[in-house]
């Protein structure tokens, strides 16, 4: 019954990041200080990524963030699909994990076929230019990895992208995973 339950963990929770592992969850000792979540709004571009299979050969993806009337945060994904060319898109929502003023946020998109709440950390921002964002969620004896690299604009400065950089060495978090997320010929 564990094996059955072990391989159906793994086959749900597993195919949706490359970066699975044995053992738990890294420890992170700190997210974003005096997290902001006004200044965090908006629309963010995703410039590299941890392999993930909903974003399977999408480009163009972004992510737009905003209050809902309920005091949740609304979040609108959207990618263009390389094969078709078309839009594809997804809305969620997400609330604090645990208090307004820290980074760490719990994220579901409840018209999955499975309704899970998934954390999104954001590890550092400036709010203006760049943000790191990380996810892990302990399975038992594996976890799963995913990580984003956000930024204003879709085509940031590469010292844009050194400063997030920076951030996956100041918590040893593996940059070799990191795919580029290709931003040419969007629609908009």
């Amino acid at each position: 019954m564990l094996e059955l339950l072990i391989i159906s963990a793994l086959c749900i929770f597993g195919v949706h990041s490359q970066v699975l592992s044995v053992g738990s969850c890294p420890k992170i000792d700190s997210v974003e200080k005096s997290f902001d979540l006004n200044k965090y709004l908006g629309k963010w571009y995703e410039q590299e990524k941890y392999f993930a299979v909903f974003e399977f050969d999408g480009k163009c993806v972004s992510a737009t963030y905003s209050l809902a009337d309920d005091g949740t945060i609304k979040v609108f994904n959207q990618q263009i699909d390389k094969l078709t060319n078309k839009a594809r898109s997804i809305e969620g929502t997400a609330r604090p994990q645990n208090n307004d003023k820290e980074a760490k946020l719990i994220v579901n998109f409840n018209n999955l076929p499975i309704n899970i709440d998934a954390p999104y950390w954001v590890l550092e921002t400036d709010y203006e230019s760049y943000a790191v964002v990380w996810s892990c969620t302990d399975l038992g004896i594996f976890n799963t990895k995913f990580a984003w690299i956000l930024t204003r604009e879709r085509n940031p400065p590469s010292e844009v992208l050194e400063k997030a950089h920076a951030v996956f060495d100041k918590f040893n978090l593996n940059k070799k995973k990191l795919i580029k997320t290709e931003q040419k010929d969007c629609l908009e």
